[in-house]
């Protein structure tokens, strides 16, 4: 009960979660890419545009209504050839890139599902008499080293090892068979059965036997019995062509470790562990060891009325195993090593800005919490994403962020409705390119901000249907404040709170990225001549 009646603490003063509908739908709404063009920065400091190719046809206002495919995470694996999507009714969507074709090199940028998979589904604990949502709170790619495909999704409470492989070919023979025909699961057959050496004993032509041959060699095609004397050949399982099938099967489920809501997972650059995140603890898992993990923070007081933060995301360093970062709702990044201590309470770095005393208010605390942080690929810097600005951090200076980005400074005068109605407790999320020179991050009204580190450009584009049309340009974005309004501005009053975009993701080597606005997808890539 004391779990339980800390973690009601934790929701009612920090977290302020929404209560998400646990309603499953069909899995078909995700079957699209929506096409859009959008523009971005080259090397000469220009606009260049981005396109995605036209989507499947379906119905999409249908599609825009079903809450249980609001896109809850979006991510690209290692090569960007697969993009993963989860969603609040705890279904997987993969889309694979399409290859590339001499007569349609446009098509180079298409992503077509791929497969689609029942992730978590809804659960109750009995003991703490709460509901645990099927909502899929992230997935993160293992690094290919076969032909099959590896990624980790969690909910609130468990942690999913799936395996995503290709079948083109069905085995056939009499050891898949068991005693009644039935067939038996190829995968658990471990050892060839073939015909009892039973014993016969004779006298004469009179014979007695009291055992009979039993083994798979003993029934034709049509399971017929055959006669064990006309028997002179073993016939063992062969392989037959088949139609390609792409299965996803769990293959390590990690459960039973976390007391409060796990908010964010990351595989470590020795791809052996992986960590997990809650609002107070951060546990060590071994990925072949599922009834074991090793807690490495635990920032839970003794009195939980002494509770002044809680933990709001982590990231392992894309080079180093040994360090790690996570980052709190008071606006503060921890930097731990783990080879100092095997409890990481003790931080070796803190990275915190002072707050600037005239500026102080009600919202304060709220609007400095850190929602997202993330390690360039390099490992030197690290971004931030509060609710008001995106921040870069070099981890060789603690004392305040290298560059800070606002993001929608306009919401500032709006914060007292934006209290009232929760969408200040959003959780925006923020991502670099390839090579870490231009950020991305999401905002409301289906706008999304872009910021060039090196020319210090920065753009707003908006992931909308009525805006834009298959291979049409999708122009920037401008919001007025006050004054007179342009043409081509929208005023800071028209804005739709309710159209918000928190997950984006980057390809890894190309200017090709993916913003998920509510329940629908859109694809960006650069402009093909």
């Amino acid at each position: 009960m004391d779990e339980e009646i800390d973690t009601r603490k934790i929701n009612n003063s920090f977290l302020r979660d929404h209560n998400y509908a646990t309603e499953v739908q069909p899995v078909q709404t995700l079957d699209y890419i929506d096409s859009i063009k959008a523009f971005f920065f080259s090397d000469n400091g220009q606009l260049r545009s981005f396109t995605q190719p036209e989507p499947p046809l379906m119905r999409r206002q249908e599609a825009f209504n079903r809450t249980a495919d609001i896109i809850s995470t979006v991510e690209f694996n290692s090569t960007g050839e697969l993009l993963a999507t989860g969603d609040k009714g705890g279904r997987v969507v993969v889309f694979q890139r399409e290859q590339e074709s001499k007569n349609q090199p446009h098509r180079r940028g298409e992503y077509n599902v791929y497969s689609t998979f029942q992730s978590h589904e809804p659960e109750f604990d009995y003991l703490k008499s709460l509901e645990i949502e099927e909502k899929i709170n992230k997935i993160r790619w293992l690094p290919q080293q076969n032909a099959a495909y590896f990624l980790l999704s969690t909910n609130d409470k468990t942690v999913k090892l799936w395996k995503i492989s290709e079948r083109d070919k069905r085995p056939e023979g009499y050891n898949l068979k068991d005693e009644e025909g039935r067939i038996r699961d190829p995968t658990t057959i471990t050892a060839l059965r073939i015909l009892l050496d039973h014993k016969t004993v004779k006298l004469w032509k009179i014979s007695e036997r009291d055992k009979r041959p039993e083994g798979y060699n003993l029934k034709d095609e049509e399971g017929r019995i055959r006669d064990p004397t006309t028997i002179t050949a073993l016939r063992v399982p062969v392989l037959r062509p088949m139609d390609l099938m792409v299965e996803a099967t769990p293959r390590r489920i990690f459960s039973n470790a976390h007391t409060y809501h796990i908010n964010s997972i990351s595989v470590n650059s020795d791809y052996e562990t992986y960590m997990s995140t809650d609002d107070l603890r951060i546990n060590l898992w071994n990925l072949e060891i599922t009834n074991r993990s090793f807690n490495i923070v635990d920032i839970k007081p003794a009195n939980m009325e002494e509770l002044t933060e809680v933990i709001t995301a982590a990231e392992f360093h894309p080079n180093q195993c040994n360090t790690f970062v996570y980052s709190s709702s008071k606006g503060s990044i921890r930097l731990c090593d783990m080879r100092t201590s095997a409890l990481c309470d003790n931080h070796s770095k803190l990275f915190e800005e002072p707050e600037d005393p005239s500026n102080r208010s009600f919202f304060s605390e709220i609007i400095s919490s850190i929602s997202d942080v993330k390690f360039s690929h390099s490992g030197r810097y690290l971004m931030t994403r509060d609710y008001l600005t995106v921040k870069v951090w070099d981890i060789n200076m603690e004392s305040k962020p290298l560059e800070t980005y606002q993001v929608h400074d306009y919401l500032r005068s709006k914060l007292c409705s934006l209290y009232e109605n929760d969408c200040i407790f959003d959780k925006f999320e923020c991502v670099w390119n390839g090579t870490d020179s231009v950020l991305m991050t999401g905002s409301y009204n289906n706008f999304f901000r872009m910021f060039d580190r090196n020319t210090k450009r920065d753009v707003t584009l908006e992931a909308s249907r009525e805006n834009s049309k298959p291979r049409a340009i999708l122009k920037p974005r401008k919001v007025c404040v006050g004054g007179k309004r342009r043409k081509d501005e929208i005023s800071v009053d028209s804005l739709d709170f309710s159209k918000k975009i928190l997950h984006t993701a980057w390809h890894p080597n190309e200017n090709i990225i993916a913003v998920a606005a509510t329940n629908n997808l859109y694809i960006f890539q650069d402009k093909v001549n």
